[in-house]
């Protein structure tokens, strides 16, 4: 008995780690989210669109509104859409029957063929130290929610928002994250409601606006993913080798500090750009396709940051286009990985997942020495498989 019961905790910790490896027969496939941004007055219409991001087999985008075109061109396709209530709805949406309306109205429509996953209420409500905005988060969030139930439609849609770093008053390093004491309280109810509902807690990282802020101090391999030392938070002995990382623990941090645990943080947008001003240092070509490009292998290798490192961080590129219309520094205009004309602005090796007959020009994420350990990883992963397989019949039939 002693025996069989040895053999069975054997296969059941072999069974655990194949599983939580994303290995086998049973790991997951990659996926990773763009926003699609529409502040121009030249991009392809949004049946072209889809076409593109369906060549690209991405699967997930977020758009700023709900808007209709789009939600309509979307239906019956395999792209997973997150919406957003503009911030100027934000007022209205604290009378329960102006957000009951809302669904009804802007969402419920277009389902369950087009496939809306989330809402997010808001963009960025706090931004320089303006509380006006995010005032109306949490009854905002918790109307809507309650409409999705009213309607039946709460199963596969969450509902949250997306904030900058500016609500961190601490981010260095990642254990010192918190909050900045004058949103603690709206922070902490809003959190609840993430918590009650179990949808993500989301966060727009820019390492770029870090670099471009003190260059002679931040390294630049440090914020592109590039080969580095990386540093070692003190607190927690944990090893950041990238500053996103580091940047979305010290949000992980800051939760945790308001009572919380085991809500999701999430990436709403992170890009670099391609183009800027004379004063905005690191927004070049080369930049811009280093940052994304090691950020997409990442996303691709289901990676989790140094505090959660069995949990998938799940991450939207920003943008898919560069967009014409939007107002402020050259740089605001430069961050798309395609031209309107879908054109590749430089290639991040996205092309690398399209049909062979849709480019070319692709360029494999993986280089040569990187196939090799994947092909000796695939062998490792059968043999392992095979090692499970042995152990688990050899526990139940007794086999010596």
């Amino acid at each position: 008995m002693a025996t069989f019961i040895r053999r069975m905790a054997i296969s059941y910790i072999l069974l655990t780690l194949f599983f939580s490896a994303d290995i086998g027969f049973f790991g997951r496939v990659a996926s990773f989210g763009i926003n699609y941004g529409q502040v121009a007055n030249n991009l392809p219409p949004p049946d072209k669109v889809l076409e593109l991001l369906t060549n690209l087999k991405v699967t997930r985008t977020r758009i700023y509104d709900t808007n209709p075109q789009i939600l309509t061109a979307f239906a019956n396709s395999n792209i997973e859409v997150i919406v957003t209530v503009e911030n100027n709805m934000l007022g209205q949406l604290n009378d329960p029957q102006q957000a009951l309306q809302w669904v009804s109205g802007h969402i419920k429509p277009y389902l369950p063929d087009t496939k809306i996953t989330g809402i997010q209420v808001g963009n960025e409500l706090f931004t320089n130290g303006d509380t006006t905005l995010i005032q109306y988060l949490v009854p905002a969030v918790v109307n809507i929610h309650n409409a999705l139930v009213q309607l039946g439609l709460d199963s596969n849609i969450h509902v949250s928002t997306p904030s900058s770093l500016e609500v961190l008053q601490e981010s260095y390093p990642p254990s010192a994250g918190s909050f900045k004491s004058e949103i603690s309280g709206i922070m902490s109810q809003f959190l609840n409601f993430l918590a009650t509902t179990k949808a993500p807690f989301w966060i727009n990282a820019y390492p770029y606006f870090a670099y471009k802020d003190d260059p002679n101090r931040i390294p630049l391999d440090y914020v592109l993913f590039n080969p580095n030392e990386g540093m070692v938070d003190s607190n927690t002995n944990l090893h950041y080798d990238n500053m996103l990382y580091a940047q979305v623990d010290a949000v992980s941090f800051a939760i945790a500090k308001l009572g919380f645990s085991g809500i999701e943080v999430r990436v709403s947008e992170t890009g670099w750009p391609s183009k800027g001003d004379p004063n905005e240092v690191g927004a070049t070509v080369q930049n811009a396709q280093t940052y994304n490009r090691n950020l997409l292998r990442r996303q691709m290798a289901n990676e989790g940051t140094p505090l959660s490192p069995r949990m998938r961080l799940e991450a939207y590129f920003f943008a898919l286009f560069n967009e014409d219309m939007k107002t402020g520094a050259t740089s605001e205009r430069n961050y798309g990985f395609f031209q309107p004309d879908a054109t590749m602005a430089y290639n991040v090796g996205l092309a690398a997942f399209a049909d062979s007959s849709t480019s070319s020009t692709s360029i494999s994420l993986t280089s040569s020495a990187t196939k090799t350990k994947q092909a000796a990883s695939n062998g490792f992963q059968s043999l392992f498989f095979w090692m499970f397989v042995y152990l688990l019949t050899s526990a139940l039939c007794g086999f010596v």
